[in-house]
């Protein structure tokens, strides 16, 4: 069992996406702190000095706080949107990979003996 475990654990696409993971947290974390620090502000004066996350309706004891709530849907348009256009890059960068001409395929030793008679008999005539 622990043979298998390991084999699981150790395959390409598992360790792929353990980076994958890691490495979209701390990208959650960079455009988190973006939101929060550096546009809400921003949205915030632009409506007049609005801040989503302290908007809240109390209820008896029970706070609503759908302020956090937008807060969590503009985080999320932002992600999203970063992630668009990581993605958009990256498969840019990969189509001018593809889109190099390959070189072209070296003729076989039948085709070079062929080309060199046909030449032969055409200096002939």
């Amino acid at each position: 069992m622990l043979q298998e475990f390991k084999k699981f654990a150790l395959k390409g696409n598992v360790l792929d996406l353990a980076i994958g993971v890691i490495i979209g947290g701390a990208f959650g974390k960079i455009v988190t702190s973006l939101v929060n620090d550096v546009l809400m502000p921003i949205i915030g004066l632009l409506l007049g000095g609005v801040d989503f996350s302290g908007l809240q309706i109390t209820i008896g004891d029970a706070a609503i706080k759908y302020g956090a709530f937008i807060q969590s849907i503009v985080d999320f348009i932002i992600i999203a949107f970063s992630i668009f256009l990581f993605i958009k890059a990256i498969t840019r960068f990969k189509k001018k990979e593809e889109e190099k001409p390959a070189a072209p395929p070296v003729p076989s030793s039948e085709e070079v003996l062929l080309t060199e008679i046909r030449d032969i008999l055409i200096d002939k005539k």
